[in-house]
């Protein structure tokens, strides 16, 4: 397999590190970035394989574009991969009490990061020969409830945003389609320290996060025309 250089933005997470972990045993070069620098430092420790960790806001557009910049100081003359999962949940009893501050905090996280990485690496996205930019969606995306209202329209419109990209590879790439914007689609996801804390819970419909990081490395051996806009459902 060709090594690729792959980013893993919301890296301190279970999935973030499960994602890396993967990734640099199947040999690419992974960058693992979050907010928190002993955070990221610990989660690319744990991740093992020669992750790097780096620090990030990715809500802001000007740290983003400085972490591209840092890569390029680092000799990396383009990224090959954005894997998004940068996280969040907010929730309520309804409608009358979904309130501003969950909206904002989601709409940050959901929706900011992901436009302002795919946005910075999109014509490094656009021009590698194995381009991949991915992030996870929700099931409540398509199937809200009122209670999650917040959520489920952010996660609803990163997912419009993903397929925008898609739309934007598929324009540029007529000729051969080399590049792909794809959602994977959650119920909730489950690791180890989860089970651990409540060994009652069965968990029903979650996706362990090493299936998908396993979904993440499958991305780069599939063809491009057949990822690019597509949900790939991991619900159980």
């Amino acid at each position: 397999m060709t090594t690729l250089t792959i980013l893993v933005t919301g890296g301190s997470s279970a999935s973030g590190i499960a994602a890396a972990r993967a990734l640099g045993a199947a040999g690419h070069r992974v960058f693992t970035v979050g907010s928190d620098e002993v955070r990221i430092q610990a989660a690319a420790s744990e991740a093992g394989n020669g992750v790097t960790p780096l620090v990030c806001d990715l809500a802001d557009l000007g740290s983003v574009r400085a972490l591209a910049e840092g890569l390029h100081s680092r000799g990396v003359d383009g990224v090959d991969g954005v894997i998004h999962l940068v996280g969040g949940w907010r929730g309520a009893k309804g409608i009358e009490d979904q309130s501003d501050e969950d909206w904002d905090a989601m709409e940050r996280s959901a929706v900011t990061t992901l436009r302002n990485v795919s946005r910075v690496f999109y014509s490094q996205l656009e021009a590698s020969p194995n381009g991949r930019l991915a992030m996870v969606s929700s099931t409540a995306a398509s199937a809200p409830t009122a209670a999650a209202a917040s959520y489920a329209a952010a996660k609803a419109a990163a997912e419009a945003w993903t397929l925008a990209v898609a739309d934007g590879f598929r324009r540029m790439q007529a000729e051969e389609q080399h590049s792909a914007a794809a959602i994977f689609v959650v119920k909730a996801l489950v690791d180890p320290a989860m089970r651990a804390a409540h060994p009652e819970r069965r968990f029903p419909g979650y996706t362990d996060v090493e299936d998908l990081a396993a979904a993440v490395v499958r991305l780069f051996g599939e063809p491009a025309a057949n990822l690019n806009g597509q949900r790939i459902v991991l619900a159980k």
